[in-house]
C-alpha cells in the first residue's frame, strides 16, 4: 500500500533531502517543515530556504 505524499514528508522531517525543481535547479538540506501545499522549509537556524510546493518535481532522501 502506498503512503500519501504528506505522510512521506512527515516521515522525512529532520532528515537530509535532495529537492529537484522545475527548470532543473536542485537544493540539498534538512527538511525542517512543510505544509498542505507541499511548500518546503530546508535548513535550520539562520540558514533557511523556503521552496514553493508547485515548483517541486521530486524529493529524495
Amino acid at each position: 500500500m502506498t503512503n500519501r505524499p504528506l505522510d512521506v514528508l512527515e516521515e522525512t522531517l529532520g532528515s537530509e533531502v535532495h529537492v529537484t525543481l522545475k527548470g532543473g535547479d536542485t537544493y540539498d538540506g534538512v527538511l525542517s517543515g512543510y505544509d498542505q501545499h507541499m511548500n518546503l522549509v530546508l535548513g535550520e537556524d539562520d540558514n533557511v530556504t523556503i521552496i514553493r510546493g508547485d515548483n517541486v518535481v521530486s524529493i529524495q532522501p
